[in-house]
């Protein structure tokens, strides 16, 4: 388990002043001006040896990212924009950093935009987070009377601004490039790439595009140093995490633990266990809704981290949670997975317009027993042409749920098949 003193989000569950002052007194905004002294290139050095991978999903080193962006900064601004469209079902980490520790988040746009060579950030909340956003703008406003941002940030002489702009509660808003349109004040839908960001961003403008995680979590590595932040967690897998854990647990939360710890240590320290008992446990979805569901007996040994997870092809996602025992239907569960991508495809490209609606459909046959057994190999092979040929990962998303249910839970499917005929032939 994660030390005490180790942990980097001391008030994620709001229990003392989420402002500026309780903020100083956890150490906040404390000598910032001298980690902004360091220089840009030093800064993005320490990000990149301390080993911290994006936290919003994809797990892409957030030090490399930073420093795929011009040295030299010429005509075009640079931005930084902040991913807080915390919209994946079952995630729900970010909201509470902006609801409880929003000054860990500016002072980490701060030192990640002047390492970019940026003065402005853009920090796009979903715009459900109706009281997130209040409390975030709150700081920002605290942050710029204190002078700690503004034209002369922290004393530094770095002119620095941070906006906080607010979605209107689209999924397909949480990808970058979505973002980035919505942001512009265009229909949310995702870009080709390349261009990256990096070269054309926002204003088509040079870009970088963090999680709220990924940023928040910046000043703590820079103030006690890359080698601690590395000596935590596992190789290529390092530092610290926050995960939800949701469902049949006693105590569902949010808690910050190593990268790496076993799945089944954290449901049980944290969470007070399955309902019913570990024996009770049928399934879990380790990372979010997009990532494949997990056997029990896999959940046996699995760690919380990128690389493991990916060894049973599935992720690490945004480390949501999801827990369901005996008593779920699974294949149900995966159904309406399947109608919430359907629901929040953008429509750009076929394989997914046309995909995540037949992929439902098919589904909810597969539920209500109206399908033949033939019918789920079909089902497979439609989400291969839809995984892979799409603009965003979006196609991915609504693939590997039923991916993962059918490599898992394949007798299942054929139960309410077979189920579904016998009623019919009782009917008739």
């Amino acid at each position: 388990m994660l030390d005490d003193k180790d942990r980097i989000f001391t008030n994620i569950y709001g229990i003392d002043d989420p402002f500026l002052a309780g903020a100083r007194a956890r150490g906040d905004w404390d000598e910032t001006k001298k980690i902004l002294d360091m220089g840009r290139e030093a800064i993005i050095e320490g990000i990149k040896e301390s080993g911290l991978r994006g936290r919003g999903g994809a797990g892409f080193s957030t030090g490399m990212k930073w420093s795929f962006m011009p040295k030299e900064i010429g005509e075009r601004p640079h931005y930084l924009v902040i991913n807080a469209d915390e919209g994946e079902p079952g995630t729900c980490k970010d909201r509470e950093i902006m609801r409880h520790d929003p000054h860990k988040l500016i002072e980490g746009a701060l030192i990640g935009s002047f390492a970019i060579g940026a003065h402005v950030t853009y920090c796009y909340i979903r715009g459900e987070f109706y009281r997130e956003a209040e409390n975030l703008q709150r700081a920002v406003d605290e942050a710029y009377e204190a002078g700690l941002i503004g034209d002369n940030a922290c004393g530094s002489g770095y002119k620095f601004d941070f906006y906080v702009h607010r979605g209107a509660g689209a999924y397909i808003c949480g990808e970058e490039s979505a973002l980035i349109e919505s942001l512009e004040g265009k229909k949310g839908q995702p870009r080709l790439k390349p261009p990256f960001p990096a070269n054309v961003g926002v204003y088509g403008c040079p870009t970088t595009v963090n999680n709220v995680e990924s940023i928040a979590v910046a000043p703590a590595i820079l103030r006690r140093g890359a080698e601690w932040f590395a000596g935590l967690g596992k190789p290529n897998n390092t530092g610290t995490k926050l995960f939800n854990i949701s469902g049949h647990v006693n105590t569902a939360c949010t808690v910050e633990e190593e990268m790496g710890i076993p799945l089944k240590e954290l449901i049980e320290k944290h969470a007070g266990g399955v309902q019913g008992s570990w024996d009770n446990l049928l399934a879990v979805i380790p990372g979010g809704a997009s990532v494949p569901v997990l056997t029990k007996e896999q959940c046996e040994t699995v760690t919380m981290d990128f690389d493991s997870l990916r060894e049973l092809r599935s992720g690490l996602g945004t480390a949501a949670v999801m827990v369901m025992d005996k008593s779920t239907d699974i294949v149900r569960a995966i159904t309406r997975l399947s109608a919430f991508y359907k629901h929040e495809s953008c429509g750009q490209c076929t394989p997914c317009r046309e995909g995540t609606g037949w992929m439902w459909r098919m589904m909810e046959r597969i539920c209500s027993g109206d399908a033949e057994i033939e019918e789920i190999d079909l089902l497979e092979e439609v989400t291969r042409q839809v995984e892979g040929h799409t603009i965003c990962a979006l196609g991915d998303a609504a693939a590997w749920p039923i991916q993962g249910l059918i490599r898992s839970f394949r007798p299942e499917m054929e139960r309410h098949i077979t189920a579904g005929r016998a009623g019919a032939n009782e009917a008739a």
